[in-house]
């Protein structure tokens, strides 16, 4: 049940209201619960205050506000909160014995953000007010696009709009021609690797070797990121099989090939965001961001420095390379987002209309990760 502000402020006690009032420097009568009520109603929903505590929150308040905002639910245990907390921490400082994921999750209480459950089923939760959730998205989109450069159309962009769902088409067919031979790690030698490339829509270089590789899907570490993408994809689907070292297409695969039945970019978009959760846990809402912020054409130095700063370094990928190269890059391959060139500002980027509808249509649980062995 969705509730706002006012319906947690007044199932709070006399005590929470009393600390949330002193936040606020209300003046009001603390004896009084409707008089608390009414006067934090009035201050801390006022647009110059609100705002004022989001544009003072620190980078890891922010991250810890980012992932309550791009869950669907409103209620969360103490445990999931200190989780997030804890994931919202990207340095550990010196003093880190000193700080406790717990003072973040009692100022955000204190600062009437996170409500205690009112019933026997939901005491032990906490709950963000519906309201304040949407404000919340709105304050902090208005203050991230202020640090976005904007730019007229390029000249030239490259969209790559559903060639990735063709290109599993085409790799089935690939399979379905000849049987080919594994390594004994069970990866394609470099030249079938190399045959099958050509017949896809976008060219892509082999791995170098010796490359640390490693995190985003099973055959990452040889395969060039797009085609990993792609053959992740098939191998989860049972398309395809690698008995006895040998890849061929299963009898699943060949139904799909005689169906004619290419993929959706929706399906490939949903299994991406599965595949590339445990290094990057946030990504669906940094995807929800992309969305929001690149309607119109941005500067890729803008929109990779603004979202770094919510993307946790994933081993040697720095924050700026995970943005870069493992979300914008692969948004691109899926037709979800277009790159352009711009005499003056060099790269930019724009969220497509296929990349919207599909980036607003799905929704994947916290949980729900592709973990291929």
């Amino acid at each position: 049940m969705e509730m706002n502000l006012a319906d947690m402020l007044s199932y709070a006690d006399i005590h929470d209201l009393g600390r949330i009032a002193h936040t606020y420097e209300c003046e009001c009568n603390g004896h009084s619960k409707n008089e608390l009520i009414q006067s934090i109603l009035s201050t801390a929903m006022r647009k110059d205050i609100f705002e004022k505590h989001i544009q003072s929150l620190s980078s890891e308040n922010i991250r810890f506000l980012n992932s309550l905002l791009s869950d669907p639910r409103n209620a969360f245990s103490m445990e999931e909160l200190i989780a997030r907390a804890q994931q919202s921490r990207f340095q550990k400082e010196e003093s880190s014995e000193s700080w406790n994921p717990r003072d973040m999750i009692l100022n955000f209480k204190k600062l009437g953000w996170l409500f205690n459950g009112y019933s026997q089923q939901t005491k032990y939760l906490f709950h963000v007010p519906s309201d304040l959730k949407r404000r919340f998205s709105d304050v902090l989109a208005n203050q991230f696009k202020q640090a976005l450069v904007k730019t007229e159309e390029p000249e030239i962009y490259r969209d790559e709009q559903v060639l990735l769902a063709h290109d599993v088409f085409h790799f089935l067919t690939a399979v379905a021609q000849q049987e080919m031979p594994l390594t004994a790690e069970g990866f394609l030698y470099k030249r079938q690797l190399g045959q099958i490339i050509t017949l896809l829509s976008v060219q892509e270089n082999m791995v170098p070797k010796g490359t640390w590789r490693f995190g985003y899907g099973r055959m990452f570490k040889e395969y060039p990121n797009r085609f990993s993408l792609i053959y992740d994809y098939c191998y989860y689907h049972e398309f395809i099989s690698e008995h006895d070292l040998v890849l061929r297409l299963t009898e699943v695969g060949k139904a799909r090939l005689m169906e004619g039945k290419k993929e959706s970019i929706a399906d490939i978009y949903s299994f991406w965001l599965r595949l590339y959760k445990t290094p990057i846990p946030n990504i669906q809402s940094i995807a929800g961001w992309m969305d929001r912020l690149c309607d119109q054409w941005v500067t890729m130095a803008s929109i990779v420095e603004l979202l770094s700063q919510l993307v946790k370094p994933f081993y040697y990928d720095s924050s700026a390379s995970i943005v870069e190269q493992r979300i914008i890059q692969m948004m691109m391959h899926m037709g979800l987002i277009r790159i352009g060139e711009d005499h003056s500002h060099g790269a930019v980027i724009q969220v497509t209309k296929l990349g919207s509808k599909v980036i607003r249509g799905i929704n994947i649980a916290e949980d729900d990760k592709v973990v291929l062995i």
